[in-house]
């Protein structure tokens, strides 16, 4: 069955018409879309947040950094049906890895809690992935992207990292450090994160590279956060960046090189590629 449909004429009779959500004037999904959003005292936002969210989405898993204002609360008044899960470590990363693996949907997106993600765009992200894309990249540097939200230093240091992936895995990525991405559940099972850290986004990036899964960018406004103080740091956080960069570099190399001395791994790298 496809997965992308147009929705039916009023002169045709529809079959099993609930599995299929419509998610604009022209085109219908049947695989339901979870979104994660990570949140720690983010009360005020949250208002932002979900006003925006489409109301077509399957679910939404908010996972809560233990907070101490009524984020929790506030995300239940506005989406009575939102799952609620408690992070038990810290870091964004953590969040993201908890926040997933409460998901139910075939398609899981990733949205900020501090008020700078446009929900409205999901629709452009799922289109990408039932049009055939694995991993729908967020950039607010492709045509028709910006930022309301990064300093001259933050945008150098990005386009640097940027570079450096592309040239060392062959991508062709217009922004790396994003966290408005969206992606087929499946891709998990390929990519196995294990970072904790701000640093997971530029994980993620790499590792659909490495996985040789098809990536689309999808062109994003970021928005200023509206309340509050963002816990990213420039330098700190680059340096994570650039440490998890050189981790993954090195266990390239260390595959390659164990496929070089070893002829069964070898033979199954060639017939898989």
């Amino acid at each position: 069955m496809s997965s992308v449909l147009r929705p039916p004429s009023s002169a045709q009779e529809p079959t099993e018409a609930t599995e299929f959500r419509p998610i604009s004037s022209h085109l219908a999904i049947t695989p339901p879309v979870s979104v994660v959003i990570p949140a720690m005292n983010e009360a005020e936002n949250l208002p932002y947040v979900f006003k925006t969210l489409p109301e077509w989405i399957h679910e939404v898993v908010l996972v809560d950094g233990n907070s101490t204002d009524d984020t929790v609360e506030v995300a239940r008044e506005l989406w009575p049906e939102v799952k609620v899960v408690e992070q038990r470590g810290k870091g964004k990363g953590d969040a993201l890895i908890t926040g997933f693996e409460a998901c139910t949907g075939d398609i899981i997106v990733m949205v900020d809690a501090d008020g700078s993600a446009d929900g409205g765009e999901i629709v452009s992200y799922v289109s990408a992935l039932v049009s055939g894309a694995d991993f729908a990249k967020g950039s607010r540097f492709a045509n028709g992207g910006g930022t309301d939200d990064m300093t001259f230093i933050r945008k150098l240091g990005n386009r640097a990292l940027c570079a450096v992936v592309n040239r060392k895995f062959g991508a062709r990525y217009t922004d790396l450090c994003y966290g408005y991405n969206a992606f087929w559940r499946h891709c998990l099972d390929k990519i196995e994160l294990d970072c904790t850290g701000f640093e997971v986004e530029t994980l993620m990036n790499i590792r659909v590279v490495k996985a040789g899964l098809k990536v689309q960018e999808i062109p994003s406004h970021e928005y200023l956060r509206i309340h509050g103080a963002s816990n990213l740091r420039a330098v700190r956080d680059g340096l994570r960046v650039l440490k998890v960069i050189l981790e993954e570099r090195s266990n390239r190399r260390e595959l390659r090189r164990q496929e070089r001395h070893s002829p069964v791994l070898g033979s199954v790298r060639g017939e898989v590629s």
